[in-house]
């Protein structure tokens, strides 16, 4: 699972670096401001939580047995899916109610940490 989950860090650091540099040279200027910024704010959730999901599956190497760890690493990866992606889709296309899905996304990063927390109080 660890490794499943460093392959999909590097995408996501990967998406997330193009992404980024899509935003600052081929969006400004395109896109009204608000919208430029909801996609660049998918851009740093994104890579934040893409060091998260490396962090979760570097633990996971020390215990592979965790099924908390595992939950958590899956959610953070939804969660990058969910929140930066329904972000990147409003603001190149402009449909607001993929807002609503942003929200989901959010909620599971909360859920995450926590049980990032919960994961590590029991095996460090």
């Amino acid at each position: 699972m660890a490794k499943w989950l460093l392959m999909l860090a590097s995408l996501s650091g990967l998406t997330g670096v193009a992404l980024g540099a899509f935003a600052a040279h081929g969006l400004r200027g395109k896109l009204p401001e608000n919208l430029l910024n909801a996609f660049q704010t998918g851009v740093s959730y994104q890579l934040w939580h893409t060091m998260a999901l490396i962090g979760v599956a570097l633990l996971l190497l020390r215990s592979p047995e965790s099924t908390l760890l595992k939950v958590t690493g899956v959610l953070f990866a939804v969660g990058i899916l969910l929140f930066s992606g329904s972000l990147y889709v409003l603001a190149l296309s402009g449909l607001g109610k993929l807002g609503m899905i942003t929200p989901l996304g959010g909620v599971l990063w909360l859920i995450a940490w926590l049980c990032l927390g919960l994961a590590v109080w029991r095996t460090v």
